[in-house]
């Protein structure tokens, strides 16, 4: 599994969506703090877009805001939706029938496994879970004397 710039700046995206709450974001503003280059992140908002994972608003007032709740998304389908399958490996999959020796291949079960680690722990992880690390990190920057 590679995770893209595409999907890299896809989580970014959603998360600093996450963090605001409901509220509507401009792309100026979410580009400037994710630091993602603006036309690049206008191709990622579509295809989030049309993966139904945020929503427009068009207008003076107008950006973008989650589709769904936080606790709704996880970081495994944006990383499917947006840079395809996790699996390490094509060969691990149900339908593969591109190797002859898939049936002796002593690697193959390793792979599997490794797969499925990888989405034990990236589907088990929501917006919501990484926004309450994130206000964690916040609070823990924020001392009085």
């Amino acid at each position: 599994m590679k995770i893209t710039y595409r999907g890299d700046y896809a989580l970014k995206a959603i998360l600093d969506l996450a963090l605001n709450d409901g509220s509507i974001v401009t792309i100026h503003d979410l580009a400037e703090r994710a630091q993602i280059p603006f036309k690049f992140l206008e191709q990622v908002l579509l295809d989030l877009k049309r993966g139904g994972f945020v929503e427009s608003r068009r207008g003076k007032v107008g950006g973008y805001l989650l589709a769904k709740k936080p606790e709704e998304i996880t970081i495994g389908e944006v990383i499917r939706f947006v840079d395809g399958p996790i699996e390490p490996i094509a060969c691990i999959g149900k339908d593969y029938s591109g190797c002859s020796d898939i049936y002796k291949c002593v690697f193959r079960h390793i792979w599997q496994d490794v797969g499925s680690a990888i989405s034990g722990i990236v589907d088990n992880i929501t917006f919501k879970d990484l926004v309450s690390q994130a206000q964690i990190k916040k609070e823990a920057l924020v001392y009085q004397i």
